[in-house]
């Protein structure tokens, strides 16, 4: 099991100088707004991923007024202890050391430390744009799979380089066509690559996400889950070909999967026109949990489990459900932050587990 023992905070947000110890597995964390719950949260995330969960620079997690910050975590892994810690220094270079030693790449780092993290913001996974979702795939891809990376990386560069030379084509149109042929090429390699990956991996998460759901909501409802990608029904190479006109006068690319999103919809409806607020929610803990199910199972750690005050707009019977999974023995620690101490107190004793509660 992953646990985090203590983690200690320098000049991290609203943090000057701050130490936390962590003595049970579900740790309960309460103050009011601004007290630095998300924060303390956050910090946890950047051990795991070396950067905010949120979309900030590390400059702008930086307390205000001070030049670099600081973060360190004394973890044990499977009963070893394992240090690890965060530097931003005052040039803005980070650096990610375990055990004292450093990272030559900080992306090797990735999946080591796994953590799954629920936050109010992230309805936009339900409610928002496909980009949300891809990035969601990304992220526990990126974790499970190295090549994954590896050819993400590679495929957004191309795709930059070759809808640079679109808008060049469309000032100059005596431009060379062996350049966007090479390019055409090198986006299929990738692209298809990235394709068989995420749709490999959605035929086991999809049925997790509908399970989950059901399980949160208490009851059986009609929701239908798809992988929604333009390469189903043509090869990458086909569609670089159909729109080869429509890309010259969009001068960006059009298709491909770069485009790809998660179908959600409630009976036959768009998802998010038709599901009620506790429905979204539900929804969005679905995803979260079997983001967590499948880490587990591909990395064989049990992630550290983040949720950000999760019980607004959700009704009694939809949290009693939550909690109920969340802090059972199926998952590793687990920390939950409220502005409500005596509300998750109560709903902590329902559950019969032992918890720790921290007061900021």
């Amino acid at each position: 099991m992953l646990l985090l023992k203590e983690i200690n905070l320098v000049q991290f947000r609203n943090y000057a100088l701050h130490q936390q110890v962590f003595g049970e597995r579900i740790v309960a964390i309460c103050g009011l707004n601004g007290t630095g719950k998300t924060n303390l949260l956050d910090a946890i995330y950047y051990l795991g991923f070396s950067r905010s969960y949120f979309s900030r620079t590390d400059a702008q997690n930086v307390q205000h007024g001070k030049q670099g910050m600081r973060l360190s975590g004394q973890y044990t892994l499977h009963d070893t202890p394992q240090d690890v810690t965060f530097i931003l220094r005052e040039n803005n270079k980070k650096e990610l050391l375990v055990n004292d030693t450093s990272y030559k790449k900080i992306s090797d780092h990735i999946g080591k430390f796994p953590c799954v993290m629920i936050a109010p913001d992230d309805v936009e996974l339900i409610i928002g744009p496909s980009e949300k979702r891809r990035q969601m795939m990304d992220s526990i891809l990126s974790q499970t799979n190295k090549g994954y990376l590896t050819e993400l990386i590679a495929y957004n560069k191309i795709l930059q380089q070759r809808n640079s030379l679109l808008k060049q084509m469309a000032e100059q149109p005596n431009v060379d066509l062996d350049l966007l042929n090479i390019y055409n090429e090198q986006l299929t390699n990738s692209g298809q690559i990235i394709y068989q990956a995420r749709q490999t991996f959605l035929q086991v998460f999809l049925p997790m996400v509908g399970d989950n759901y059901q399980k949160i909501a208490g009851k059986s409802e009609a929701l239908q889950l798809s992988y929604e990608s333009q390469l189903l029904t043509q090869s990458f190479k086909a569609l670089l070909t159909q729109n080869h006109q429509k890309d010259l006068a969009l001068q960006r690319t059009s298709g491909g999967v770069h485009r790809d999103d998660i179908g959600l919809y409630l009976n036959d409806c768009p998802f998010k026109s038709e599901a009620s607020q506790g429905q979204r929610k539900s929804l969005l803990f679905a995803l979260k949990l079997a983001e967590w199910d499948y880490l587990q199972q591909a990395i064989g750690i049990q992630p550290i489990l983040l949720l950000d005050d999760v019980f607004e707009k959700l009704d009694e019977q939809r949290m009693a459900h939550l909690l109920e999974r969340v802090c059972s023995n199926h998952f590793g620690q687990v920390f939950i932050t409220d502005t409500h101490a005596d509300r998750i107190k109560a709903r902590l004793d329902e559950t019969g587990m032992t918890y720790q509660l921290i007061n900021l």
